[in-house]
């Protein structure tokens, strides 16, 4: 069977192979073929020549159906890790002829899913079919494919073939973000950084905390600490202070440790870490970047998700190590004894080595994070 089936698969996608009902056709051809050469009987002669006619018709069709179909591709959005990316094909037919029965195959990764497949009944001439699907994803990444298979035993389904056609795809799911509510990694670090700016050269910048800029009307999602409540009493509606903190134009740097050696499942949370935590501080009107071994230093939001999606661990360095004020994630102890003045760090227990991953640098803040336990509330408590 192991033999056989590689022989098949290249008979199907390049000549042609009989199905079971061309197989049993083929037998009883051969055995009134036989019959007749034994009886020298006409109608049996008859019956084999017809047999045969059909199976030569039956075998000429179906690839005779394929040649003028054209597979176009439309461009996937990018979803985040559990949502399902929406996959749009247009099969064209171009020829005169409609096309009828035809399967559709798209090839996916094996680490995206299965295979996907769908019917068509017909497809008229000079005309297209649109086909959508939804496929689930589980983990993120930046996912690639190029093979979409057509097949057709059209019109008697005595034969059957298949074509591929080159379609290029390209999926990108980006890593979860959690949504936190609080983060003092962030916050203090962002707290320091402020204070090293002169506020006589760079402008101010709203925020939760600092002075009074402006009061405002209240909107939905406003912290209520922030309510001015004198003035919302004297004109009859919620206002809520504008603050604003005084920046240094130094951004802080969320660096995930992508030269050194992970546990997948550590590297994952890191990744997701990363991520929560930069978009915590774009949230909170944090200037920050992300660093990573491959990339070095990025910022904005689609370029941020894009590179964490397609990031791994054990990365070739490809530049130097800043000197800003770092919130440093890594599995490897050894790397918080180098880190910028005013760091911060988030270290993951390697299992293989719990004892040595337990020394950790007490002369800046960080977590250890319990790989058995729950992210979002390790980050948002120190």
């Amino acid at each position: 069977m192991k033999i056989i089936k590689p022989i098949t698969n290249w008979l199907e996608t390049r000549v042609i192979v009989p199905t079971y009902a061309g197989w049993v056709l083929g037998a009883i051809a051969l055995c009134f073929f036989g019959a007749a050469v034994n009886t020298m009987a006409g109608w049996l002669y008859a019956i084999s020549g017809i047999s045969f006619a059909l199976l030569g018709i039956a075998a000429f069709l179906p690839p005779r159906s394929l040649k003028g179909l054209v597979v176009k591709r439309r461009p996937m959005q990018p979803v985040s890790a559990g949502d399902e990316l929406t996959v749009e094909l247009e099969i064209c037919n171009q020829t005169r002829q409609p096309v009828t029965l035809l399967q559709v195959e798209d090839i996916l990764p094996f680490v995206l899913g299965k295979p996907v497949k769908t019917a068509i009944e017909i497809i008229n001439t000079q005309s297209s079919h649109h086909w959508v699907y939804y496929q689930p994803t589980s983990l993120r990444g930046i996912y690639r494919w190029q093979r979409v298979e057509l097949g057709s035993g059209a019109p008697l389904g005595l034969f059957w073939c298949r074509r591929q056609r080159h379609c290029e795809a390209s999926a990108i799911v980006y890593p979860t973000v959690l949504p936190l509510t609080t983060c003092p990694l962030v916050d203090d670090l962002g707290k320091e950084e402020s204070k090293r700016g002169d506020p006589r050269n760079v402008p101010l910048q709203t925020s939760t905390s600092g002075l009074v800029r402006s009061l405002r009307p209240y909107r939905l999602g406003d912290p209520t600490r922030l309510i001015h409540w004198r003035t919302s009493a004297r004109y009859g509606e919620l206002r809520v202070r504008e603050l604003e903190v005084v920046t240094g134009g130094q951004d802080i740097i969320i660096a995930l440790d992508t030269a050194g050696n992970w546990e997948a499942d550590n590297f994952e949370a890191a990744v997701i870490t990363a991520a929560s935590l930069y978009f915590y501080a774009v949230r909170e009107q944090i200037p920050v970047q992300l660093w990573t071994a491959s990339t070095g230093l990025v910022k904005g939001d689609r370029v941020v998700l894009e590179t964490l999606a397609g990031t791994g661990y054990q990365e070739e360095m490809t530049g130097d190590r800043h000197n800003n004020s770092t919130i440093w994630l890594t599995e490897n102890s050894s790397t918080l004894t180098s880190l910028p003045q005013g760091s911060r760090w988030v270290l993951w227990q390697n299992s293989a080595s719990p004892g040595e991953q337990a020394i950790v640098n007490r002369d800046y803040p960080g977590i250890v994070v319990q790989s058995d336990k729950e992210l979002q509330p390790q980050l948002q408590k120190l």
